[in-house]
């Protein structure tokens, strides 16, 4: 099982997962980007990679 994790000292909310996960995996809520389909993750790591603060971790 696949486990996503959004650190929120470090997430700004920008956003930049929401765009780029292809099966969405996260919402904003609050300012801050949430895992709201952890189920639906298909571990491309793409959200990981792209997000520009570094708040994001899969593991698998």
């Amino acid at each position: 099982m696949v486990e996503v994790k959004v650190d929120p000292e470090k997430c700004d909310g920008d956003a930049v997962c929401v765009d780029t996960c292809p099966v969405e995996v996260f919402e904003i809520k609050d300012g801050k980007s949430v895992v709201v389909n952890n189920d639906e993750c298909i571990v491309c790591r793409a959200c990981e990679v792209q997000c520009p603060k570094g708040a994001i971790e899969v593991i698998e």
